[in-house]
């Protein structure tokens, strides 16, 4: 079995936005396009490499209100371990869409990474949450992260995106899909997972065993947009 963030094996490029350039600021917004911000995946990439032989999943959520698109502007790490578990989840899910209420935010998808490096075919849990999503919002996404590209030295971005249509979940075209200044945020996961900043997530799991830890992570959003201010040099 392989182990995510330690696999270096190649493979073709999916997505057309591994080595791209900013979409400017005149980037015509799309029906259907999914963008993903910096914050966003860079917590989704530390949630998996904190939890690097276990499934991990969480919520994706979007404060911006652009027509036709989904802005995925960050995520909340839920759980990494028993992912099937019906009542934590439940739970999980009631606070989280409580706290987006109070925050201007709603949960547009579900991100998940299989134990198994080389499976990233979502699991019946996936499925049964991303429908429930997708119950509340029409454009929701199912993001399955690649364990088998998570090394940081891997340069195309580790996902594989669905999109609910006829009740079914079928893959996403992959223009449909961006990461703005992907070298950038690929840039910024790699040195937080250098410096050891993946522990300081915090996933509803490790809340629900001590409330005192803070399931929003401020403190890791914090350290996100510091890296990621124009002062750094990076987005």
């Amino acid at each position: 079995m392989l182990t995510r963030c330690r696999d270096r094996r190649m493979r073709v490029c999916h997505f057309r936005v591994g080595t791209c350039a900013p979409l400017p600021p005149s980037h015509t917004v799309i029906m259907g396009e999914v963008e993903l911000s910096c914050r966003a995946y860079v917590k989704m990439y530390l949630h998996a490499c904190l939890y690097p032989r276990g499934s991990i999943n969480g919520l994706l959520l979007s404060s911006s209100s652009a027509e036709g698109a989904v802005c995925v502007t960050d995520c909340v790490p839920l759980r990494h371990s028993h992912l099937p578990l019906a009542l934590p989840t439940q739970v999980a899910l009631t606070q989280v869409d409580a706290w987006c209420s109070q925050t201007q935010q709603r949960i547009v998808g579900y991100y998940q990474a299989n134990a198994c490096a080389s499976d990233s075919s979502p699991t019946q849990c996936a499925l049964k949450i991303s429908d429930k999503i997708a119950e509340q919002f029409d454009g929701a996404v199912l993001l399955m992260l690649d364990g088998s590209k998570m090394p940081p030295d891997y340069r195309v971005p580790p996902i594989v995106m669905y999109e609910r249509k006829d009740s079914r979940w079928i893959l996403k075209d992959k223009h449909m899909i961006m990461l703005r200044q992907w070298e950038e945020t690929r840039a910024i996961a790699s040195q937080m997972l250098e410096a050891g900043d993946h522990a300081l997530l915090v996933d509803f799991d490790s809340h629900l065993d001590d409330i005192t830890k803070d399931w929003t992570n401020q403190k890791l959003n914090a350290k996100i947009a510091e890296l990621s201010s124009p002062p750094n040099g990076n987005i």
